[in-house]
């Protein structure tokens, strides 16, 4: 697991931020750096065409998605999007199955299947994101809805973009997680941008959190830039949820530095929209808070950035090295 200490202590309402620990405090900034050295190694990746298909880039997210995540067992569930390759990584995933997976090479968890963009992993309960805009929503509300009748404590975190919140599917999974009190956090990504659609040609609303209020259930918008904002709204949802109490929906305002995927130019978005966000970069900004409170130094901080470049390095090697699926694989393990 990527996690330490006890999630259920740090949601209790009365706990403050400068109760955390050191262990934790160091825990986020390891992976939200983690998480963008590998998003930008993708993109690099892509670009000298050592995987085919496309990449969709998180960076901008990375608070969100850890901040979300961070706190679940290894027995919880992550329903992805397209956007959400990191979210293995966060979950815990071996960096060099996260590597083979783009690179569509048979040591992937899927042996090349759905590679690039549709990563899960099985073995802790990362389901395989829906090709379909707001699809794996729906996935991610059955598997909460197996665990409820199981009689199992664990929960589902499922991401999803603004866009998502404009398709029927969302409507649906989100109605009937309230009506069944499903274990179940669903997170929603605002960047603002569904594809090339800014947020005030999809609605009217001011906070996409306000959805939840006619599913009858608790929904909240937090900064999500800030890593111990989302992390502490996300452990209480996750308690709740775990406890019983039923779903919650977290709005995350962030930004998405780059284009909708590696194709697109992104020339919708004026550099001045896109250049004042990248001033709200959540790395530097937990960085200073790590720093102020000298919980971070700038050897640790290069510590942390060599040990996480020589891993992704290594993971790089054994993808690049790996041969691919023998093209009569292609029918196995199909259903019909």
């Amino acid at each position: 697991m990527a996690t330490k200490g006890s999630p259920r202590a740090l949601a209790e309402p009365e706990v403050e931020k400068s109760a955390y620990s050191r262990e934790l405090l160091l825990g986020l900034y390891r992976m939200l750096v983690k998480c963008r050295l590998c998003d930008e190694k993708a993109r690099i990746l892509f670009r000298q065409s050592k995987f085919a298909g496309n990449f969709y880039s998180g960076v901008g997210h990375e608070a969100t998605e850890v901040g979300a995540a961070y706190s679940l067992r290894e027995d919880d569930w992550i329903a992805p999007s397209h956007r959400d390759w990191t979210s293995n990584i966060i979950k815990g995933v071996p960096l060099k199955f996260c590597f083979a997976q783009l690179f569509a090479k048979a040591t992937s968890p899927d042996r090349g299947r759905s590679s690039p963009a549709h990563m899960g992993y099985p073995p802790l309960n990362i389901i395989t994101p829906a090709s379909s805009i707001a699809g794996q929503l729906n996935v991610g509300t059955g598997v909460a809805l197996g665990l409820k009748k199981l009689g199992r404590d664990s929960v589902v975190v499922s991401f999803f973009g603004d866009g998502a919140t404009s398709i029927g599917g969302f409507h649906e999974a989100l109605n009937f997680a309230g009506v069944h009190r499903l274990p179940i956090l669903y997170v929603c990504k605002n960047n603002l941008w569904a594809e090339s659609v800014p947020l005030r040609l999809q609605t009217a609303l001011k906070d996409l959190s306000d959805r939840a209020k006619a599913y009858g259930f608790p929904g909240l918008t937090v900064d999500g830039n800030d890593v111990l904002a989302v992390y502490e709204a996300a452990s209480k949802a996750i308690v709740r949820a775990r406890s019983g109490e039923g779903p919650t929906l977290i709005e995350c305002k962030t930004y998405r530095w780059y284009g909708h995927s590696e194709i697109d130019p992104a020339k919708y978005r004026s550099k001045e929209e896109v250049e004042a966000w990248k001033k709200k970069d959540p790395i530097p900004r937990f960085e200073k808070y790590l720093i102020d409170r000298k919980v971070l130094g700038e050897e640790v901080k290069a510590e942390i950035a060599a040990q996480i470049t020589a891993e992704i390095n290594e993971a790089v090697e054994f993808a690049d090295q790996s041969p691919y699926p023998e093209p009569a694989e292609a029918t196995d393990f199909v259903w019909s």
